[in-house]
């Protein structure tokens, strides 16, 4: 079964507190000039976002903890002790695919370009912000509908995450229609457009979510994972 999905950009909600997190201010200590830069630019962002997502679901999963791998149809996945452990239970799976659309990093270059660096970068959060927020929308919809069924989804991981090559985005997009969403790949495994996502959700009975566990992830540039981190402290 393949979904696919749009949103516009108000829908997503997206507040100038979501932003200020990511760019790694206390909510409560945002120093100037940034509260009218973050405001500026979501006010301006809904022209320059092109969203869309989906997913494909997969009746048959395969997974060998002893060879840690996954296996969907004819593709073998190799993606780490992590995700194999965390996707066990699962007796099915759904590929995703979701993106900001290129327009929104295209904005950030030129604005960038046009010497004002700040504001550009301002954007590519935004860019980063909404992609997330899209797939945590798809992923809540997929979750309501499964749920009819007495079904559970897990957590959702990614190629890049993990300790996951990104390399195996490639399979994943083999298995995907071809252009789903408007999102192709490259040779290095990179998507165009850049703030797009891709990766697994298991289903199955005996699943639950636990929300981003950073401590099963080594990645020390994820910036989820210094959030996280940071309010640990």
């Amino acid at each position: 079964m393949i979904k696919e999905f749009t949103f516009t950009f108000e829908e997503l909600n997206l507040l100038p507190e979501d932003l200020t997190e990511l760019l790694g201010f206390e909510e409560d200590n945002v120093p100037e000039p940034f509260p009218g830069i973050i405001q500026q630019a979501l006010n301006d962002a809904p022209q320059f976002c092109n969203i869309s997502g989906g997913y494909k679901i997969f009746d048959t999963i395969d997974i060998n903890l002893k060879e840690v791998s996954i296996q969907i149809e004819n593709m073998i996945f190799s993606p780490s002790k992590i995700v194999t452990t965390q996707l066990k239970h699962s007796t099915a799976a759904a590929l995703f695919i979701c993106t900001a659309g290129a327009e929104i990093s295209n904005h950030s270059k030129e604005i960038s370009g046009m010497a004002d660096p700040l504001l550009g970068y301002i954007f590519d959060v935004i860019g980063s912000a909404t992609v997330e927020r899209a797939i945590d929308k798809i992923q809540k919809s997929m979750g309501e509908e499964l749920l009819k069924l007495g079904l559970n989804i897990s957590d959702r991981f990614s190629p890049g995450y993990c300790e996951w090559s990104v390399a195996e985005q490639q399979k994943l997009f083999q298995l995907m229609p071809e252009n789903f969403c408007g999102v192709s790949l490259s040779e290095s495994s990179l998507m165009n457009p850049i703030k797009s996502v891709s990766g697994i959700i298991g289903i199955g009975v005996g699943l639950e979510q636990q929300g981003y566990q950073c401590r099963w992830c080594t990645d020390k540039n994820c910036i989820y994972g210094r959030i996280k981190r940071k309010k640990q402290q």
